[in-house]
This record gives C-alpha cells, sequence and structure tokens, in this order.
C-alpha cells in the first residue's frame, strides 16, 4: 500500500479505511499464526521477552544460582557411600573405570578414598547432609538433592561452558541471557541478568565473561558483573564537572542519534545500544543504594555471617536477595575455589565454611520473605570428583568426574525434603534416575513457564535452544 494514495483526490472515505485496516488486519492475523515474531520484535526492542504468553503457569518468577566453581566432591557434601569407607585404600575394580574418561589420574595407580566426614540424616525427611554443612542441614526439609548429575566435560573451562550453555563450544547463549531473552526483566533500573564473583580456600579457577556472554542473542541480554568490592560498576559516579542534568541531556542526544540510524538500518544492536545507555544512567542512582547494606537490620546480617558488601559469598548471597526483591531475573554467583585435587580435607572444611551458611541463610531469608515459593535455587558445581585419591600432588585429593555428581534446588516449584537418583555402590556411576545438564536446563525453562523445545532462535541456517536437541523435564521433582 502506497500511503502517498491517501492524499489522492480519487481515493473515496471507503477506499481509504478499506486499505489502512487491511495492513492492521494483516498484522492481527501474523501475531495470531506466528505470535513469537511479534514477541521476538519487542524483545528485540527491549520490551519484555518473547515467550508472550508463558507456555505453562510459571512456579518460578526468577533464579538465583550458586555456582561452586571447580567442583565440589559429592562424597564430602550430599552422597555418603558406606561401602567406599569400607574399601578406602583398596584397588577400585577395574569393572568402574575400564572405559572411562579421567582427567589426570590417567596411567596412576586407581585406589577408593572413603568419604572423609561424617553424615547425619537432617530434618524431618532425614535428608542425608555431611556435617560439615550443618546449616544446610538445617534446612534440609526445603532441598531437592539430586545426586545422579551427569555432565559431558571433564575439564574446568569447557565444563563451566557446558553448564551455563548447554555446550562446549565457547560463543552461545548462556543460560541466563536465554531466560532473559525468553521472559525480559522486571527491573527498571537494573540489568535483568547480574553475576557476582567470590573465592575462598586455594586455587580459584579463573571464571571467563563467555560464561555469562549472550552468544548470538541481542547483546542486551549477556549477564552484567558486579564487582564484589570498591566501586561495582566501573564509571558509576561522574567525573568531576558532569551532572545528572548534563549527563541525561548527553544520553538524550545520542539517543536520538541511535533511533535515526534504527529507522534506517534496523539493526537490533542500535536499539541495545539504546537501552544499555539508558540503563547505565538508571543504575547511577540505583546501584549505590543496592549495595548499601545499612537498611539491612543486624539479625539479617548475622544471619548470613556478613558485616557489608565485603565481597564474600555470604555477602554476595545477601545481594542477591536485595537483587531478587529489585525484579532481575537471573542472579549467578560464582564461589571459586572447590578444585581439590590434594589437601582435600583441609580445603573442604575452608569451603565448607564459606558456603554452608551463606546458602542456608538465603534459602531461610527468601522464605520469610514469601519469595522462596516463587525463586528458584540451584546449587552446584560444574561437575563432581572421583570416588579415587589423588597423592601425586601432596596429601591426598580427588580428580575430576563427570559420571555423577551432586547438586541440589530448592523453591520456585521443587519438591523439598526429598532425594533424587542414586549412584552405585563405590559412586562412580549415575544408575538411578539419571539427571544430565540437558534435563536441568528443561527443568529450569519448565518452571519458569517456558517449554524448553519452542523457546529457539534461528542463527545460522538452524534453530538453536539452550538444550540443543536434548533435555527432559524432571517431572518427579516438581512439587
Amino acid at each position: 500500500m502506497n500511503l502517498g494514495e491517501f492524499h489522492s483526490p480519487r481515493l473515496s472515505r471507503r477506499s481509504f479505511l478499506r486499505r489502512a485496516t487491511t495492513g492492521i488486519g494483516t498484522m492481527a492475523l501474523a501475531s495470531l499464526l506466528n505470535p513469537v515474531l511479534l514477541a521476538q520484535s519487542r524483545a528485540s526492542r527491549g520490551v519484555g521477552g518473547v515467550v508472550n504468553p508463558l507456555h505453562f503457569p510459571a512456579r518460578a518468577k526468577r533464579v538465583i544460582f550458586l555456582c561452586m566453581a571447580g567442583g565440589p566432591s559429592q562424597f564430602e557434601t550430599f552422597d555418603n557411600k558406606p561401602l567406599l569407607a569400607k574399601m578406602h585404600g583398596e584397588p577400585l575394580p577395574a569393572s568402574y573405570s575400564d572405559g572411562q574418561p579421567i582427567a589426570q589420574l590417567q596411567g596412576q595407580k586407581l585406589n577408593c578414598y572413603g568419604p572423609q566426614f561424617e553424615f547425619k540424616r537432617w530434618g524431618k525427611s532425614g535428608q542425608e547432609i555431611t556435617t560439615l554443612f550443618p546449616h544446610l542441614g538445617g534446612v534440609a526439609d526445603d532441598l531437592c538433592i539430586i545426586r545422579s548429575m551427569q555432565t559431558e566435560q571433564i575439564n574446568h573451562d569447557p565444563a563451566h561452558t557446558f553448564i551455563n550453555t548447554g555446550t562446549s563450544i565457547s560463543g552461545r547463549p548462556s543460560m541466563g541471557s536465554w531466560v532473559t531473552y525468553g521472559l525480559g526483566s522486571e527491573a527498571d533500573d537494573l540489568p535483568g541478568f547480574v553475576v557476582l564473583t567470590s573465592h575462598a580456600g586455594r586455587n580459584p579457577q579463573p571464571i571467563a565473561s563467555r560464561q555469562w556472554h549472550s552468544g548470538f542473542l541481542p547483546s542486551r541480554f549477556q549477564g552484567v558483573e558486579l564487582r564484589s568490592q570498591g566501586e561495582p560498576v566501573l564509571y558509576l559516579n561522574n567525573p568531576p564537572g558532569v551532572t545528572g542534568e548534563g549527563q541525561r541531556r548527553l544520553v538524550d542526544t545520542i539517543k536520538g542519534l541511535n533511533n535515526s540510524l534504527d529507522k534506517s538500518i534496523d539493526d537490533p544492536e542500535i536499539s541495545t545500544r539504546i537501552e544499555q545507555y539508558e540503563m547505565a544512567f538508571r543504575m547511577q542512582a540505583s546501584v549505590p543504594g543496592l549495595m548499601d547494606f545499612s537498611s539491612e537490620p543486624q539479625s539479617v546480617l548475622d544471619l548470613y555471617g556478613t558485616k557489608g558488601a565485603d565481597g564474600t559469598f555470604a555477602a554476595n548471597c545477601l545481594l542477591a536477595r536485595r537483587l531478587a526483591e529489585r525484579g532481575v531475573r537471573f542472579i549467578q554467583i560464582y564461589q571459586r575455589g572447590w578444585d581439590h585435587h590434594d589437601h582435600l580435607n583441609q580445603f573442604m572444611e575452608t569451603c565448607s565454611q564459606a558456603a554452608d551458611r551463606a546458602s542456608a541463610a538465603l534459602i531461610i531469608d527468601l522464605k520469610q520473605r514469601g519469595m522462596l515459593d516463587d525463586t528458584l535455587v540451584i546449587w552446584g558445581g560444574e561437575f563432581g570428583r572421583t570416588p579415587m585419591s589423588q597423592t601425586d600432588k601432596g596429601p591426598p585429593g580427588r580428580d575430576h568426574h563427570i559420571r555423577a555428581f551432586s547438586m541440589w534446588m530448592a523453591g520456585g516449584g521443587v519438591r523439598g525434603g526429598i532425594t533424587h537418583g542414586e549412584t552405585d555402590d563405590l559412586g562412580y556411576h549415575a544408575v538411578a534416575d539419571k539427571v544430565h545438564v540437558h534435563d536441568l536446563h528443561a527443568t529450569m525453562l519448565h518452571l519458569l513457564g517456558i517449554d524448553h523445545k519452542r523457546l529457539t532462535v534461528r542463527f545460522q541456517g538452524r534453530d538453536f535452544r539452550l538444550t540443543d536437541v536434548h533435555g527432559n523435564v524432571v517431572q518427579s521433582i516438581l512439587a
């Protein structure tokens, strides 16, 4: 339809209305036949998410993923193995390890290494959890412990990439980016996807920023890392001589220029640039208040075991609750230091002391505020540890292990007080109710109201999704 025709003196009123409403009707029909197209357009422009309406009734509105970077040992945390304890120091039967991938124990004697700390049954549910985690034991009835996790990558960086993006190929969107792309954000003055980092113990594995990258999604969906100490965001404060009013005029001018360019090019990254300038301006007002814990009562600080925003895992867990209150959709906290190839006993105690109290406090705090029901909390590493000892680097530790490891979930529509899945007598293989990383992702999206098979983006000639061509919702853990 040529808009110039509207100015023709020979165009009747009836013809004008018929032609105009045809265009509107075509748009309406297209949105009915394929609502995702309209939603994708809205999402690329910074309005809401592409999943509109939701595929299922959502049980969770947001996710807090507590990433124990380095791979915590399941044998000292959530998977007690009495037979492994009895066989401590004996050779591991070859039937367990033949043909299996091993990271650093190639060519070495594979001797059984029993759990190094006692386990205890906690809560009314009798969940079996290490005595290293007395605070998590106190919230055992809220936890869904998964003992049968499996992944595909046996070294740290590709394993982090896999659990974050569903593939070991770098450059794909992270799970937080998929979630914010699908659902948008409820936060007006903070990013929808925020990342925090801390470490305790020893040998903190480096965490690359590509673990929270948006990949081929518009870059506004990538995670924003808030620094744990000092200024949480670089250049947050205006330099001398720059006022808020002056900066507002500058942002408005840049926005106008970008809008003019966007009208002629229609590039989603221009819309992203506009949105990010606006977000940065709003964050200058919101972030200082976010990081100011003075409004928190002493009882809350004591619950987490922190004195303020000091960069510790405890402070980051409290910060995660504050972010969740402000509408942030996906919050990821990396606690580095769980890579225990040696000195296992010493550093398991160190890491557990840093993580146990704060993790439990987050659950208690969310529950007291009525937020746990719609907040999905996930805790775990990129893989687990071997039931064999590693002694080539000093006092015994454990090597990387991908065939079976433990994680837990809480809140957000997950059944509490249950243990899902089993491993064999020595904890080498998951043998019942296996949960692959793809299944974890599918279940997380399901709880958010998203069908993981339908959240796709066409890129380089094929439809991509977080779960690739895999993944099943773990129905038995849903409340």
